[in-house]
């Protein structure tokens, strides 16, 4: 199966069982970039609960604007602050430790586009989960995408649809209960080697 999706800020874990499924992942360049979607935003498990984390991006509501041309904001120390969120939610997680000097580089080194930073965090997950997996572009925005499964609308939170996703152990689901379809980080960190069974054993729509 070869999928087309949007690159997302360290993509659900709906959008990894797809992609650790898949045969090949082409990402579209050619959208226009929309708020309100996981373009710039990922969500954890952090000791009050579900926890945003977003990315500050420079985007003009007057002038449509390609996805691959919206600039990150610098103005806000975001990466430090989204570190230490991670740590605070996971430092007692069973692979944090594991994985954190893989994944701290993403962090403390800027990026100029929010796009290039998501292929950053994606090619990273993808060493983390041992998970090799051919990547395309495409040229020209696919309208009606030939020979590809379409699982774009997935990095949209408002049109997700509802999957049925097996429970793991996270490590505040005593206090709040079992939440689902967080960032691929929450599996990662909870299940570690095992992440990557996980997903394959997944099913989507």
């Amino acid at each position: 199966m070869n999928i087309l999706l949007h690159p997302t800020y360290f993509p659900s874990i709906a959008q990894f069982v797809a992609i650790a499924q898949a045969d090949s992942v082409t990402f579209e360049m050619f959208d226009n970039f929309q708020k309100q979607t996981y373009r710039n935003r990922s969500y954890i498990y952090g000791a009050n609960g579900k926890l945003k984390l977003s990315v500050p991006v420079i985007h003009t509501h007057k002038e449509r604007q390609l996805y691959k041309d919206v600039k990150i904001s610098d103005t806000e120390k975001w990466q430090l602050i989204q570190w230490k969120s991670l740590e605070s939610a996971y430092k007692t997680s069973p692979f944090f430790e594991f994985y954190e000097d893989e994944l701290k580089p993403l962090f403390t080194t800027p990026s100029a586009s929010i796009f290039d930073h998501n292929i950053k965090c994606f090619q990273v997950i993808l060493d983390c989960l041992q998970l090799d997996v051919p990547v395309k572009y495409t040229s020209e925005y696919e309208k009606s995408p030939v020979g590809l499964k379409d699982y774009r609308a997935l990095a949209n939170a408002r049109q997700e649809q509802q999957l049925t996703l097996e429970s793991y152990t996270q490590v505040f689901s005593i206090k709040h209960g079992y939440i689902s379809n967080l960032s691929i980080l929450d599996l990662l960190f909870n299940e570690g080697t095992n992440a990557l069974s996980y997903l394959e054993a997944q099913q989507l729509p």
